[in-house]
């Protein structure tokens, strides 16, 4: 495994911000790490990183307790915090240059450094100072720092927060292409980056892991609660008067969207039996990404 995590728990004075989570990352999955503000993402993966220290649990990387060998498990992860640290009056390749020389790298550092600026597509801006840059290129300089240890790691929280929908097309295709040759894991809350990049996500609410779906492609989007149904005529009066119906939408032409507690097919066919009426279709409603998100996270 690549990342392996068990029973971890952090705490900030009396603040619980994490509680006995649980999961484990195999190679060359690009897992989504899912939440809302303050549920615990950054927090998790700083610790992964070796940035953040832990009171109870277990954090390993390829197998080796980050604890206890962390300048082994530093090298072999690639980091992009969220506020990326860069120093602005330097050049581009100026400052890829100060980070290769803090590796301790001086065999091939400029082929290292043009390849790098290559494969994360900076060659258009490599002669500006970082200052100059549009924020979608800084994150290129983040990424491009993360992966001169070439790491069997990369993380990156919400590496695509505050970029226009080119710049985010471009960075999806580029994380997209970095996990073809390495384990990602990222951390963001629009749901748009899950369909787009991962093939994992992990949902982590208050400092707890609420689900783990391992096949995005397979994440139960329909609710047997959530109904929709086309009527040869119908009643609302009547209709409203099933026990468990919170609501019911018209939504035109006899067709009509019922939400319930439970699951109440067989009481809307005894409805229609009973009321002599004909059901002509009848379905339940998918839900959104972000409809899912919220019922975990609320």
């Amino acid at each position: 495994m690549s990342i392996s995590i068990s029973n971890l728990s952090k705490n900030y004075g009396e603040q619980t911000v994490l509680t006995n989570i649980s999961f484990e990352i195999g190679e060359g999955e690009i897992v989504g790490f899912l939440g809302p503000n303050g549920a615990g993402k950054t927090t998790t993966m700083k610790i992964i990183a070796g940035a953040l220290s832990y009171d109870t649990g277990s954090v390993k990387v390829c197998g080796m307790e980050v604890i206890e060998n962390s300048l082994k498990t530093n090298a072999l992860i690639g980091y992009l915090p969220e506020q990326n640290p860069l120093y602005t009056e330097m050049y581009v390749k100026e400052y890829l240059n100060f980070v290769v020389e803090t590796y301790g790298i001086n065999k091939g550092k400029e082929k290292l450094i043009d390849e790098l600026i290559d494969k994360v597509g900076l060659r258009p801006e490599f002669h500006k100072k970082i200052g100059q840059l549009s924020k979608g290129y800084r994150q290129r300089v983040g990424l491009a720092q993360a992966l001169i240890p070439n790491p069997k790691v990369l993380i990156l929280d919400e590496p695509t927060t505050g970029l226009d929908p080119n710049q985010l097309e471009e960075i999806r295709n580029l994380i997209r292409e970095l996990g073809k040759e390495r384990t990602v894991i990222f951390s963001t809350h629009i749901m748009q980056e899950i369909k787009a990049i991962c093939n994992r996500v992990l949902i982590i609410n208050k400092g707890e892991i609420v689900a783990d779906y391992p096949d995005i492609s397979k994440i139960n989007l329909f609710d047997e609660n959530n109904l929709q149904f086309e009527v040869a005529f119908l009643n609302e009066a009547e209709i409203t008067g099933i026990k468990n119906i919170s609501s019911i939408t018209p939504k035109g032409n006899n067709v009509y969207v019922v939400l319930a507690s439970t699951d109440i097919r067989t009481e809307l066919f005894d409805f229609a039996v009973k009321t002599k009426n004909k059901i002509l279709m009848m379905k339940q409603v998918e839900r959104s990404m972000e409809e899912v998100f919220r019922s975990l996270t609320r």
